[in-house]
């Protein structure tokens, strides 16, 4: 027992020598140099791009080294015309609204639930509307002509949208008067175990709009039949 613990004391003493890793060396054949001599003499080939592929299969012929692949004739420029935009016709109208809607033209004091970037606003001519957010690409004077309603009515009569009014039967259109700023506003906002104390301001901006005109177009009726 203690010969075998003597012996692998000392072997564990023994220096081990590293092994050493050679690099591996090809063998040199007769075969190879005639080889690499040809790769050196082939000249480049350059595979041309053909759209069409039958003008491909006949144009991949067999190039004999020292060669090169001619390249194909420019094919001539094709001028596509743009597509011409389609209108969808209109759906016809309904009986019930060819029959009222005369009426509802009738009554004064006409109302509209315009939408406008998604905001629902109950509006009458000659309001006042501001808008909750800067409206982009309009300045002071612009027009707006607002086609998106959910319903149109009168004292008497209401149209409702599924889900908004076709826009043949009325004219709701707005004038931008301006632009308002609210007063600046600071915000001290602070972490919790953390000493720095970060100040936010905002000023927002508001679009005002004036509603000019809303008026049912009565002769819708007459052009649908």
């Amino acid at each position: 027992m203690s010969r075998a613990l003597l012996r692998s004391v000392l072997e564990l003493r023994a220096p081990t020598t590293p092994r050493l890793l050679l690099p591996i060396r090809p063998t040199t054949t007769a075969a190879a140099p005639a080889a690499v001599r040809f790769f050196n003499q082939t000249a480049q080939i350059i595979e041309p791009v053909h759209p069409d592929p039958t003008a491909a299969a006949t144009a991949t012929t067999a190039v004999t080294p020292g060669q090169t692949r001619p390249f194909p004739p420019p094919l001539p420029p094709t001028h596509t015309t743009p597509p011409t935009p389609t209108t969808t016709p209109k759906p016809p109208l309904s009986d019930s609204v060819r029959a009222l809607l005369p009426l509802l033209a009738a009554q004064p004091g006409h109302y509209v639930t315009i939408h406008i970037h998604g905001r629902p606003y109950l509006v009458t001519e000659g309001d006042a509307v501001r808008l909750p957010f800067k409206m982009p690409g309009v300045a002071p004077g612009d027009v707006l002509r607002l086609n998106r309603a959910t319903v149109v009515g009168s004292r008497d009569f209401t149209l409702q949208g599924t889900p908004y009014v076709d826009e043949r039967l009325f004219a709701c259109r707005a004038v931008v008067t301006g632009t308002e700023s609210e007063p600046l506003r600071v915000k001290l906002k602070k972490k919790r175990r953390c000493r720095r104390m970060k100040q936010v301001k905002s000023k927002h901006q508001y679009t005002i709009l004036r509603i000019s005109e809303v008026r049912i177009q009565a002769g819708v009726v007459e052009g649908d039949n």
